[in-house]
């Protein structure tokens, strides 16, 4: 009887145990969620000036292809009176 009685009194002890650093994991994902929520705000205020960027990504694409047609037809006048 009392090793029965030992065994429930260290079974009540790791649980207890085991409650108290489970309490701190909810502590932590409690804080990682507000965490996430105020990033998710942040970020939203970024849209604009994503948005921006690939305009001007999407002007400097155009003009760089722009300026190698030019290169190519500065080339052939240059290269047509040669021939």
């Amino acid at each position: 009887m009392k090793g029965s009685s030992n065994v429930l009194e260290l079974l009540e002890k790791m649980n207890l145990r085991v409650a108290e650093e489970y309490k701190g994991y909810g502590d932590v994902a409690s804080g990682l969620r507000v965490f996430v929520e105020q990033l998710k705000s942040k970020s939203g205020s970024f849209d604009e000036y994503v948005q921006q960027i690939d305009a001007i990504e999407q002007q400097v694409t155009e003009f760089e292809a722009h300026m190698h047609a030019d290169s190519i037809l500065f080339y052939l006048k240059c290269m047509l009176p040669r021939l």
